[in-house]
């Protein structure tokens, strides 16, 4: 659904992104995230038509972004992140307006408008002012705005900013209502909120894509698997001889804690999950074990690894 290669963006004295190349395929829902400044929108806005590119080329269903703007424009919904809308109309009336400024026409507009109303939630409000509307209630209506002529791609950029825990939630529950019918390109700062909805995320960080790829794959990519942690009731030195002999365990640290129990960090080798092997041990040799988890990094986590900013070098006096 979307194909960009080496997407330039530049504007006087500053690269805002810098020869971007990623793909997404048709029904995928992929967040694209990175700190302020990063280049999120301008990516999202060049994807939209809404400004071109310096160089490099973008492609939406095979038609090329600035050569084929109109029929682009034809096949997305784009929700900015300030989600203009007009307060002073009725959200039916607004709704009726866009459809037809998206060229749905005839008995067509009704349908949609019925459609997106339901998909929204937005019925029982239908006939009031969109001024005087809550924020939650206002992005669902940005929402039903950039699904009124039934696109392929949606691209939200921010979708739940300045929302209260129970709208984002409402918000995020019908984002994944809609996947599979559509594909989604999704921009936010709420992590929780791209693990539980995306199938995939792209990481941007100056203008440069940092990672691309699910959640669980980056896991494992910066956690070599993730650390195993057990607590197992032992004797010590038979805790170490059989940690020291486990063939997968790269390194460990062990520590007591109360009575007979002691607790084991263990580093795997590339790939290994030590679960089982701990596990079968302490049963053969009848180890009490009360815990035994896998420590993942959270997209927060990764998130901060991938962008975080190299301490500066301190100057030499």
């Amino acid at each position: 659904m979307i194909q960009v290669e080496n997407l330039t963006k530049r504007y006087t004295g500053q690269t805002a992104i810098s020869e971007l190349s990623f793909n997404v395929g048709a029904g995928e829902i992929v967040g694209l995230l990175g700190p302020n400044g990063a280049g999120k929108t301008t990516t999202m806005r060049i994807l939209a038509g809404y400004m071109p590119a310096s160089s490099g080329a973008a492609r939406i269903g095979g038609l090329d972004v600035f050569y084929h703007s109109r029929q682009v424009r034809e096949r997305i919904g784009y929700m900015p992140e300030n989600n203009p809308l007009y307060p002073e109309m009725r959200v039916k009336e607004y709704l009726k307006f866009r459809a037809r400024l998206k060229g749905v026409r005839g008995k067509q507009v009704r349908s949609r408008l019925n459609a997106v109303l339901e998909q929204c939630h937005l019925k029982e409000v239908s006939r009031k002012i969109i001024g005087q509307l809550s924020k939650g209630y206002r992005q669902r209506v940005g929402l039903a705005d950039a699904l009124i002529h039934k696109p392929d791609l949606l691209i939200l950029d921010e979708p739940t900013l300045g929302l209260d825990p129970n709208q984002i939630r409402s918000v995020r529950q019908l984002i994944k209502d809609l996947a599979g019918a559509h594909t989604i390109l999704l921009s936010t700062h709420i992590l929780p909120e791209v693990e539980m909805t995306s199938d995939r995320v792209l990481i941007l960080d100056q203008g440069k894509i940092r990672a691309a790829d699910t959640t669980e794959n980056l896991q494992t990519l910066i956690s070599g698997g993730g650390q195993v942690i057990a607590e197992l009731a032992a004797p010590e030195a038979a805790l170490r001889e059989f940690l020291e002999n486990a063939p997968d365990a790269e390194q460990y640290d062990l520590s007591p804690l109360d009575g007979e129990f002691f607790r084991c960090a263990i580093t795997p080798r590339a790939g290994a999950d030590l679960r089982s092997m701990v596990y079968n041990e302490a049963r053969a040799r009848d180890w009490e074990l009360r815990e035994l988890t896998r420590s993942r990094y959270s997209l927060e986590d990764i998130f901060v690894h991938l962008t975080r900013e190299e301490p500066e070098a301190e100057s030499e006096e």
